[in-house]
C-alpha cells in the first residue's frame, strides 16, 4: 500500500493541472467525477474510531451541489476557507480541505493540542503541517486513480522510515561527538578550570591544534580549512550539549521536510559564511561550534514561514482565535531562543558573528532551496505575476548568498589577519563577565595574546625583579615584580594577562 507514496511531486503536477479553477471545462465539474470512490470508501482510509467520522463525511459530501462557479481565488482566500463552514467553500476544494482538516484532527487526538515552545515547537509545527498536506495530497491522488487509501497513521509512520530519515543530521551529531572526545583526549583527558573555559572543555591551544578559527592562521598561513573545521568542534561539554539538542530537533525537522541535499547546503553555507564574518570582524578571537549551521536552519525556518505564511498558520474553525494566539507564542519563543543563543555567544570561544551570519545565510538559502507548499494543491491556478515573483525571490536568495560570501571572503583575504575593520564590533560577541566584579571570569580584550620577558638584575637572586611586557598595541612596558617573589617562569607567563590589564594603556590590538 505504500507503493508510489513518495511520488507526490509528480502526482501533484498532474493533479494541479486537472484541478485548476481556470480550466475551460471547469463549470461542468462534478464532485463525484473527481471523487469516484465517494460511495464506496475503502476501510483502509479509516480505522476504529475513524469510521463514524468518515461516514459523516460521505453523507455530507453526497449532499454537495454539482454546480461550480468560475473565477480565480487567491491562496489566502483558500486558506481562509479552512476556517469556514463546508458550505462556504468551493466544491472543487472542499474535499482536499476536508482531508487536511481530518489529518489535523487526528494529529490533535494523538498528540494533543499543546505544542512545545521555541525552536522545537516551530519546527515541529512546520513538519506536521507538511506531513498533513502531503497525506491529503496522497489521498486525493489515490481517489483520482481509484487506488486504496493509505490511512493517516500509516502514512506518518512510513515517512519516518527508509530514506526519509535525517541522515545528514545523524552524521553531524556523530562527527561532533567524536571531535569532542578527541579534543578532551588531546587536552590530556582533562578540562580547563571554569575561569579559563566556562564551557567545561579543553584549552584554546588544543582547539587551535584541532582546527579552531583564528584569522591570522587563515590569512597568513593559508590554513583555509579553518573556515570549515570549526563547525564540528565545540568549546566544551555545555556548548556541545546545547548545540546537539538544537541540532537533533531542528536539523531533523528541516531535513525531513526539505531533504538531505537542501539541509546540507543550508548547514554548510551558513556555517562557512558565519565563520568568514567572524574571521573578518573578530580576527583575534578563537571560536568553534556548529552554531552557524544551526542558526542557518533557524534562518531557513524563518524563510519557510515568510514564503508559506498563509498555509502554516491556519485556523481550525472560523472562530478559532486560540490557534492564532498559540502560533504567535511559538514565534515569540523562537525570538527568545535566538536571544538566548546570542547571550551564549557573549562567552569565550563562541561568537555572535557566526550566529547572526548563519541566520542571514540560512534565510537566504531557504528562499532558494525550500520546497514550497504548492498553491495548486487546493485547486488554485498560479497567475503569471506570482510565478515571476516566486522565481525572482528564489534566485535572489541564492545570488545574494553567493555575493555576500564572495565579498566577505575577498575582504578577509586582503586583510592582515589581525585588524578588524570595526574594532568596536567585538562587543557584539563578547562582554566581560561579571561586569560588577574586578576579578572577572573572562575579558574581551587582547591581553591573552601579550608576551613578556622576566628579568633578574642579579643573576644570583632567587626571584624575578621585573618584566618587560609587550602590550597588544606593541608598546613595551617595564615594571617591578620583586615584591611578588616569583621564581618560576611559568608563574610569570600565567600572570601576563593580568599585568597587561594593569600596566598597558591600550588592551586591544590596533596594529
Amino acid at each position: 500500500m505504500t507503493m508510489g507514496l513518495w511520488n507526490n511531486k509528480e502526482r501533484s503536477s498532474k493533479q494541479h493541472t486537472e484541478m485548476s479553477l481556470d480550466d475551460d471545462n471547469f463549470e461542468d465539474y462534478d464532485p463525484k467525477a473527481e471523487d469516484p470512490m465517494i460511495e464506496d470508501l475503502p476501510t483502509s482510509y479509516t480505522s476504529g474510531d475513524d469510521e463514524e467520522e468518515e461516514a459523516i463525511v460521505v453523507a455530507e459530501r453526497q449532499q454537495q451541489p454539482r454546480t461550480a462557479r468560475r473565477g480565480r481565488n487567491s491562496i489566502s482566500e483558500i486558506v481562509t476557507g479552512l476556517g469556514k463552514a463546508d458550505d462556504d467553500v468551493h466544491p472543487a476544494l472542499e474535499r482536499r480541505i476536508r482531508d487536511f482538516k481530518f489529518a489535523q484532527r487526528k494529529r490533535k487526538e494523538k498528540y494533543g493540542s499543546d505544542r512545545p515552545w521555541g525552536i522545537l515547537g516551530l519546527y515541529d509545527h512546520l513538519a506536521n503541517i507538511r506531513i498533513d498536506l502531503e497525506w491529503a495530497e496522497d489521498a486525493a491522488w489515490r481517489r483520482q486513480h481509484t487506488e486504496p487509501y493509505l490511512s493517516w497513521g500509516d502514512f506518518e509512520k512510513a515517512r519516518a522510515k527508509g530514506t526519509n530519515r535525517p541522515f545528514f543530521t545523524y552524521f553531524i551529531l556523530l562527527f561532533c561527538t567524536i571531535m569532542l572526545i578527541v579534543s578532551i583526549g588531546v587536552n590530556g583527558w582533562k578540562v580547563e578550570p571554569l575561569s579559563v573555559n566556562p564551557m567545561i572543555g579543553p584549552s584554546a591551544q588544543t582547539l587551535l591544534q584541532l582546527g579552531a578559527k583564528q584569522s591570522s592562521l587563515i590569512v597568513n598561513e593559508g590554513e583555509w580549512y579553518r573556515l570549515f573545521s570549526p563547525m564540528v568542534l565545540h568549546a566544551g561539554i555545555i556548548h556541545y550539549l546545547l548545540n546537539m539538542m538544537a541540532l537533533w530537533f531542528v536539523g531533523s525537522a528541516i531535513e525531513q521536510s526539505h531533504g538531505f541535499v537542501n539541509a546540507a547546503i543550508a548547514f554548510i553555507i551558513a556555517g562557512v559564511g558565519g565563520t568568514v564574518l567572524s574571521a573578518l570582524f573578530l580576527p583575534q578571537y578563537i571560536s568553534v561550534g556548529a552554531s552557524g549551521g544551526i542558526f542557518g536552519f533557524i534562518g531557513m525556518c524563518i524563510s519557510d514561514i515568510c514564503v508559506n505564511w498563509n498555509l502554516l498558520f491556519v485556523k481550525d474553525t472560523e472562530k478559532d482565535n486560540s490557534s492564532s494566539v498559540r502560533n504567535a507564542m511559538v514565534i515569540l519563543w523562537l525570538v527568545v531562543d535566538i536571544l538566548i543563543n546570542c547571550v551564549i555567544g557573549l562567552t569565550p570561544f563562541v561568537d555572535n558573528f557566526t550566529h547572526l551570519g548563519g541566520l542571514v545565510y540560512g534565510f537566504l538559502c531557504g528562499l532558494s532551496t525550500i520546497e514550497r507548499l504548492e498553491v495548486g494543491f487546493f485547486g488554485v491556478a498560479t497567475d503569471t505575476w506570482t510565478k515571476i515573483r516566486n522565481n525572482l525571490v528564489r534566485f535572489a536568495g541564492l545570488i545574494i548568498s553567493v555575493i555576500l560570501i564572495m565579498t566577505t571572503t575577498v575582504l578577509l583575504v586582503e586583510s592582515d589577519g589581525a585588524t578588524s575593520p570595526c574594532p568596536g564590533c567585538r562587543y557584539v560577541s563578547c562582554v566581560p563577565f561579571p561586569p560588577w566584579s574586578e576579578d572577572k571570569y573572562w575579558y574581551c580584550d587582547d591581553c591573552d595574546q601579550s608576551t613578556g620577558d622576566a628579568l633578574k638584575y642579579d643573576g644570583t637572586m632567587q626571584y624575578f625583579d621585573a618584566v618587560d611586557l609587550s602590550c597588544p598595541d606593541n608598546e613595551i612596558v617595564r615594571f617591578d615584580i620583586s615584591d611578588e617573589q616569583l621564581d618560576n617562569i611559568l608563574q610569570v607567563q600565567a600572570a601576563l594577562p593580568a599585568y597587561c590589564r594593569e600596566h598597558c594603556d591600550r588592551v586591544f590590538n590596533t596594529a
